[in-house]
């Protein structure tokens, strides 16, 4: 009984251990949980003459979301692509893609691979958390278990965020990448908020 007890009194404090962030991880800041606020702090991994960031609205104004300094003489007029990152819905403004010009010659990247390969190598914290965003990760910056992060000359440490199910369950991932080649290692930290209620759009 004795020892069953010592194992009853030592197993909630593993699992809170197991769930604590280090000292040495910084919080990550409220604006940059919102993919729009990351963009223009990539740095290419190739050169570019030009590169923007659009969504799929038919309006080419409200589209753009992002764009580096376009020379005066270049025109870009290239028609909508079928897909592209972060698909959130079907129909306008539903997801993102990247076109940018090299050599004259218009170039898009419109998937997760295609975005991480325009990434090139980790410069910075923004591009670290598009990275991760491509794998599904999420930033939750209510919690330092799904909103933290640290950066070492070869790796950039982030703890982020997966979402599941109705309540709403939340789960901790910690991840590893690899700055110059943008591999990434995540492990699951198990889970850390569980909504009470579940709200679901009821189709008419």
């Amino acid at each position: 009984m004795k020892i069953i007890s010592i194992i009853s009194f030592l197993i909630p404090g593993l699992l809170l251990s197991q769930n604590t962030v280090p000292s040495d991880f910084k919080k990550i800041p409220d604006i940059l949980d919102t993919a729009e606020h990351l963009y223009p702090f990539i740095v290419p991994d190739k050169d570019y003459g030009y590169w923007r960031v659009l969504t799929n609205d038919p309006d080419p104004e409200k589209a753009v979301i992002y764009e580096s300094q376009m020379p005066d003489f270049m025109t870009i007029n290239e028609p909508l692509p079928e897909k592209g990152f972060f698909q959130q819905c079907i129909g306008n403004r539903c997801f993102s893609y990247i076109l940018a010009c090299k050599k004259d010659r218009s170039v898009y990247f419109s998937s997760e691979q295609q975005l991480r390969d325009f990434i090139g190598t980790v410069d910075n914290l923004p591009e670290a958390i598009l990275l991760v965003q491509t794998y599904g990760f999420t930033i939750d910056t209510s919690n330092k278990l799904s909103g933290s992060y640290k950066i070492e000359d070869r790796h950039m440490y982030l703890y982020a965020s997966k979402s599941k199910g109705c309540p709403e369950i939340k789960e901790s991932y910690f991840i590893k990448i690899n700055r110059k080649t943008g591999k990434l290692e995540s492990k699951n930290n198990g889970v850390y908020f569980k909504s009470e209620n579940c709200s679901q759009t009821v189709s008419q």
